[in-house]
């Protein structure tokens, strides 16, 4: 590059500017929509699978939940994949929309800052909360039908658990069935008290907590207020708070709370690994550095009950590794056994899609809901931009 024709090959590579992105997709922007709240996007000719895609115009609109609602409801929108309150659905479906139920494969937890609140590094304390939460509840609080609680609380999808988990080891994991004598047993064993109708720490303070929450997910912020009620109620006081949903995960990261909701599992991959390092990694130690923080303050190495010294770190890298299937099934049933007993988090409940669908006006009917491809979790390879790539959605 010391030569005059390469500098003058880097200068030319400096002052590139193309006034369009190089699109190799069936959709090029139309870059004169774009704002704020939406963007129009126009046939590609020569772009892959452009000859099968049969639109040749998409309007994308920007926005959560309560930006796109008003949307729906006037009829602008064919599809969303945001998380509706129960309410809204059935505001949908009297319009005559139909409602999608695609797995997400994951869904809010609830997080425990352990370097501010010792009295949970006991995991008794956190099984605990996971049998005095009614997970089904939650769920139906939070989103109806599309809210399902988590039964195996192995760190990943229930959708999954099978198949990575032999039935032997499947028997061993602890559904925490909801059952607040047994939470209250744990708690006394962690050396907490009941004073009256409130429960103390080992410290002899009184148990009261911030819960803090994404103010714009209306399921998180909805679950967040039933976890807040039904931990006040069983005498731990709960106060949730809200914070809009950008800054939110920056102060988890940061170490600025006591309690959280926030993701469990994967909902852009499927293996197993990737939701392990929602669990473990994104608001922990790890991650949670590049925020200068340590998230939930949750050490990777740990003693267990059922498997003695485990590495988690390691295990959860090793449970991707390669491509002996056994092999990580061996290590991802190890990292499921070791979450279930020692529950850095509380999976909450694990959500469906509730997508209102409008046909018949622009869009032709959709397949039936038994077709496969809705187990295409909608946040990863979406099951609507594959029916279109595909050309199986059509016009009317």
């Amino acid at each position: 590059m010391d030569s005059p024709e390469g500098t003058a090959l880097l200068d030319e590579i400096k002052n590139f500017r193309p006034q369009q992105i190089l699109a190799s997709g069936p959709f090029q922007f139309d870059y004169g929509s774009i704002t704020n709240s939406q963007l129009t996007l126009v046939k590609n000719p020569n772009g892959v699978n452009a000859d099968q895609v049969l639109f040749d115009r998409l309007v994308i609109y920007n926005g959560e939940t309560p930006d796109v609602t008003p949307l729906v409801l006037a009829g602008d929108v064919d599809y969303a994949t945001h998380g509706f309150p129960p309410a809204t659905e059935k505001a949908f479906q009297q319009q005559g929309l139909r409602i999608i139920r695609p797995p997400v494969y994951s869904g809010p937890a609830l997080l425990f800052n352990l370097d501010k609140l010792p009295e949970f590094r006991d995991k008794r304390a956190r099984q605990a909360l996971a049998y005095a939460i009614d997970r089904a509840q939650n769920g139906t609080v939070a989103l109806g039908d599309s809210g399902k609680a988590v039964k195996y609380m192995a760190g990943f999808s229930d959708i999954l658990v099978p198949d990575w988990i032999a039935q032997a080891d499947l028997a061993k994991l602890n559904t925490y069935d909801h059952n607040p004598d047994r939470a209250a047993e744990l708690l006394q064993q962690a050396g907490w008290r009941k004073n009256g109708d409130t429960w103390q720490t080992p410290e002899g303070k009184n148990a009261e907590y911030e819960l803090l929450f994404p103010a714009e997910y209306a399921d998180w912020s909805a679950s967040a207020q039933n976890v807040a009620d039904q931990l006040t109620r069983f005498g731990i006081k709960v106060a949730p708070r809200s914070v809009t949903y950008s800054q939110q995960p920056i102060e988890v990261d940061k170490g600025n709370f006591q309690l959280a909701i926030q993701a469990w599992g994967s909902t852009t991959n499927p293996h197993p690994h990737f939701a392990f390092v929602q669990d473990l990694f994104t608001h922990n130690i790890p991650i949670a550095a590049n925020q200068g923080g340590r998230g939930m303050g949750f050490e990777l190495k740990q003693k267990t009950d059922i498997l003695g010294e485990v590495d988690l770190e390691q295990l959860v890298v090793d449970a991707g590794l390669g491509l002996d299937a056994e092999m990580q099934k061996a290590n991802v049933t190890k990292v499921a056994l070791a979450f279930n007993e020692l529950l850095p988090m509380i999976p909450l409940f694990e959500r469906y899609g509730n997508n209102p669908v409008r046909e018949g006006v622009r869009v032709q009917p959709w397949p039936p809901d038994n077709d496969p491809i809705y187990l295409n979790a909608p946040y990863g390879d979406n099951f609507a931009v594959m029916m279109i790539w595909t050309g199986r959605l059509k016009p009317v």
